[in-house]
């Protein structure tokens, strides 16, 4: 039998660490009651900022007799930390322990799973009958992962259109335009006056914090009665599609759309990347806390390819590599790429409000009020 080790990135948050620990006990008990996904352990890990680091979980399944795992990230939207500094973290882990077989899963992505999730916080919004919603991610310099959360607002309107919303907008809350003031001024400007801000994150963390913060400024400034949703969070449905995504790796190669990556496509304003140098940005679960320094030898594990996402084959890929080769971790974009130092754990997410499902009120700014 596969173990399933499930990822996420890490938080200072420490409710966000909690929710993410939570998640992975979730897991393990729908694991349970699935007879149609036979789960060896379960177990989860964070790659930098939160306990357990990725080392201590890892270590764990090895000390139980685990040697096949796969390793599913508990990411939203695919840019560097899935498609480099996870591939990365797994491979020196894969150096730790000789013999151990190690498989990728697909992010969670834009899935119908997400966005019914996304209906549901929607429809528990304190603001009734809102005239438009802005999705707010969290932003990269990855356009391929921009543009998902673009998809996701598309889809997301044609799925709730017959409810009365006219008006669907995506924004970022870091590194990436629109950003939630500007989205919210275009929606003021196609007439809305009743918005629910709707956050893209999974658990507690400090970005959807500022998507709370921003969307309050943005309330008083623009005259918007402006109410924020709540998190995605723990949920069984989203546990779920952590295990499908489990299965789908065990049962043969995952393959991924690389039509738009630029780490592959020479896309204009980003043919720099092309073939650029794969260097995870920092792996603080390591006893030596090297910080930015990658002088370890690390990066000699090839193991992001990107047409079939398996990390238990013995290969090396030259970093230099062209357009035409195939991916090894850490797809060239550092400085600043999707690094606000916070991502939430796993996927980011807020928490200083204790924003839950239920869109509590999260503040007040006059006539122009965030709910």
């Amino acid at each position: 039998m596969t173990a399933l080790l499930i990822v996420g990135h890490g938080t200072r948050a420490l409710e966000g660490a909690a929710q993410f620990r939570a998640f992975v006990r979730r897991v393990g008990v729908r694991a349970a009651a699935r007879a149609d996904v036979p789960v060896e352990a379960v177990s989860g890990g964070f790659i930098e900022l939160s306990s357990p680091p990725l080392r201590e979980a890892v270590a764990q399944l090895v000390a139980g007799g685990v040697r096949d795992v796969v390793a599913v990230p508990l990411i939203l939207l695919a840019a560097g930390h899935a498609k480099g500094d996870i591939p990365a973290a797994l491979a020196r882990e894969r150096g730790r322990h000789p013999g151990l077989r190690v498989r990728y899963a697909r992010p969670l992505g834009v899935h119908p799973v997400l966005l019914e999730l996304l209906r549901e916080r929607l429809a528990a919004s304190v603001l009734p009958r809102p005239d438009a919603v802005l999705l707010v991610g969290r932003g990269t310099t990855d356009p391929d992962a921009n543009a998902e959360l673009h998809r996701a607002a598309r889809l997301l309107w044609e799925t709730t259109r017959q409810s009365g919303i006219e008006l669907v907008e995506p924004a970022f809350v870091s590194l990436a335009s629109p950003s939630v003031q500007e989205g919210l001024e275009r929606l003021r400007r196609l007439g809305a006056r009743r918005v629910t801000v709707l956050p893209y994150f999974l658990f507690a963390g400090v970005l959807p914090d500022r998507i709370v913060e921003h969307s309050a400024r943005g309330a008083r400034s623009l005259g918007l009665e402006v109410a924020v949703a709540g998190l995605l969070g723990d949920d069984d449905a989203l546990a779920d599609l952590v295990l499908d995504r489990f299965a789908e790796a065990v049962a043969g190669p995952v393959a991924v759309n690389c039509d738009a990556c630029v780490y592959r496509i020479a896309m204009p304003g980003f043919e720099s990347r092309v073939g650029a140098a794969q260097r995870p940005h920092d792996h603080p679960d390591d006893p030596a806390r090297h910080g930015h320094h990658h002088d370890h030898g690390l990066h000699d594990h090839g193991l992001h390819d990107h047409d079939d996402h398996s990390l238990d084959r013995d290969h090396s890929v030259d970093h230099g590599h062209g357009p035409e080769r195939s991916h090894v971790p850490g797809h060239g974009g550092r400085a600043g790429d999707e690094h606000v130092r916070d991502a939430g754990a796993g996927s980011p997410a807020g928490g200083a409000e204790k924003q839950g499902r239920d869109s509590p009120v999260v503040g007040h700014a006059g006539p122009a009020s965030v709910r």
